[in-house]
């Protein structure tokens, strides 16, 4: 895209026709969306899942270190694709959550956003890692204006770059939290899969790094695959079940706490 469209785009769809017209009015096709719908990208009889065993998870940071690596997200930034959560419960019933920097470097501090909290009061601790959920019914999809987030045919949401005007209603419209800013690009960016990867018959970055194996990714509908055998024979989860996007990202030892 040049950057005199790009320009025109942004002012137009920011400004006033984004404010009066409803976004179906001005729904555009990406190039990369057009592709998706004609071409029927993606890997025939796939459906990418993925399996995080939160009992596995130590919080060691390898993952978050690797998708940065992988995909160009800055190391010192203070966002990521993929992030790892702390949690810790007390007596009391209350839950603390804290994420330093996405979990890159581990979690060394014993204190929680700048609070110790006495150990014979804490009931339990585990680390729960996110990313993007890769919905079946994606809100992200369906609220971009231009077409530059799009879904291939093997049920990966994908953000096309060179498209995105960087309006900001996808990163609004995921209840995961999983969108934001890219501070070099500038626009919306999120986890995919590492789908240059997985689409050549590689694992994701995550999956290579985590030294624990916390972390899978599989064909859902291929019967033999570890991943979808997970999720057919275990008691695995989703995140906020409740907004019907159909979250193919599962959860093994999922606490009620986490949220």
């Amino acid at each position: 895209m040049s950057c005199s469209r790009r320009k025109f785009l942004k002012s137009t769809l920011k400004g006033t026709l984004a404010a009066s017209v409803p976004l179906s009015a001005f729904r555009f096709l990406s190039p990369a969306e057009s592709r998706a719908a004609t071409e029927s990208t993606g890997t025939p009889g796939t459906r990418w899942g993925f399996i995080v065993d939160t009992n596995k998870c130590v919080g060691c940071g390898f993952c978050v270190k690797a998708c940065k690596k992988e995909n160009e997200v800055p190391y010192d930034a203070p966002v990521t694709r993929t992030w790892v959560e702390r949690y810790v419960v007390t007596r009391d019933g209350k839950d603390y959550i804290d994420s330093p920097m996405g979990g890159r470097d581990g979690f060394t501090d014993p204190k929680i956003r700048g609070e110790e909290i006495p150990p014979e009061e804490i009931t339990k601790a585990f680390f729960v890692p996110k990313l993007c959920n890769q919905c079946e019914n994606p809100p992200c999809v369906q609220v971009c204006p231009v077409g530059a987030t799009y879904q291939t045919g093997d049920g990966v949401v994908l953000v096309d770059r060179s498209w995105c005007i960087g309006c900001g209603y996808c990163i609004m419209a995921c209840p995961y939290g999983v969108r934001f800013f890219h501070p070099v690009y500038r626009v919306a960016e999120k986890c995919t899969f590492c789908y240059h990867r997985i689409s050549k018959g590689m694992k994701t970055a995550c999956v290579d790094a985590c030294p624990f194996g916390a972390r899978q990714i599989g064909n859902l509908l291929d019967p033999e695959d570890p991943v979808a055998q997970i999720v057919q024979t275990q008691r695995v989860a989703v995140l906020k079940d409740e907004y019907g996007t159909k979250p193919q990202v599962f959860y093994i030892g999922l606490d009620k706490n986490v949220r």
